[in-house]
């Protein structure tokens, strides 16, 4: 990825949407030329001079301090995971392979019996690139049948971009979507080096129209909680909530779990659901399948 690009992108997007009547500014004039903030007025936000700010969207800037890089996330009003994009933008490498990517994610072993005792919570973990690594069987129902997946397609992007399925089982594909993207920009933000993420994005850009729409727009996403309604074939639609967790020795792994209100309709379907799992579980099952990937 390059950093100077993203940098200057994602700062002019950010700008774009700020309205300098949302911040007291004046307009003089009929017409505006650029949507949002202009890169003088932005300085004069910041407390910085017109020059140092061109240079500094320009990914000359140097090293900035953390007060320049505060008072410029104020000025156009970042949230919490904005500000992290653009710190790792501004402090990331220029080049040269990520030598701190590991060749294979793996799951620890406890955390996939942990997976393992979420019967009624459907459950999984992601990596880099939202790579899956490991889930759970309620998960493997309600999601997708990941242990049927090649490796390369146990990807959330690839799924929800790429997989019909996914458009049928999130209601608000639209959403997803967009989170989606946003998690994937956070990532590109934290390994700007990692080829294989390049490639995840050109392979989505090429065969994905929504996907070129969404990236174009630099959306940054980190979610760790919320409401996800979704819809399976067996019982129609459920209305669940997420919550995500960051695995604190593998800080690029995280926990996602799907809960439902008890005694609610949807916390009756995936009990139904978690039935289901244990009739293709059963040995000598036509629907066995192989044993779940990540741990080890």
């Amino acid at each position: 990825m390059d950093r100077r690009s993203e940098l200057r992108e994602f700062l002019r997007s950010r700008r774009a949407r700020v309205r300098p009547q949302d911040i007291g500014l004046k307009e003089y004039g009929a017409r505006r030329r650029v949507p949002g903030l202009r890169r003088e007025e932005l300085a004069q936000l910041a407390g910085v001079s017109v020059d140092y700010y061109v240079r500094l969207e320009q990914g000359r800037g140097g090293n900035v301090s953390a007060e320049v890089l505060d008072a410029i996330a104020r000025a156009l009003r970042l949230d919490r995971t904005e500000r992290q994009h653009l710190y790792a933008l501004m402090h990331s490498g220029s080049g040269g392979r990520n030598e701190d990517a590991p060749s294979e994610e793996r799951v620890r072993p406890g955390l996939q019996r942990v997976l393992d005792t979420l019967e009624n919570a459907p459950a999984y973990v992601v990596g880099r690139r939202l790579q899956i690594l490991a889930w759970n069987d309620l998960a493997r129902i309600l999601i997708a049948d990941f242990p049927r997946l090649p490796v390369e397609r146990r990807n959330l992007a690839r799924l929800t971009f790429l997989d019909e399925t996914a458009r049928r089982r999130y209601v608000d594909w639209e959403r997803k979507a967009d989170d989606t993207v946003g998690f994937l920009r956070v990532d590109a933000g934290r390994h700007p080096d990692d080829e294989e993420l390049m490639e995840l994005i050109d392979e989505l850009a090429e065969n994905s129209e929504e996907f070129r729409t969404l990236w174009a727009d630099h959306t940054v996403r980190d979610e760790n909680y919320g409401h996800k309604p979704l819809h399976h074939p067996l019982t129609g639609p459920l209305d669940l909530s997420f919550e995500t967790f960051r695995i604190p020795d593998a800080p690029d792994q995280a926990l996602t779990l799907y809960t439902a209100e008890p005694g609610s309709a949807a916390d009756r379907s995936l009990r139904l659901l978690a039935a289901e799992t244990e009739v293709t579980a059963r040995p000598g099952s036509t629907a066995d399948v192989p044993p779940r990937g990540g741990g080890g």
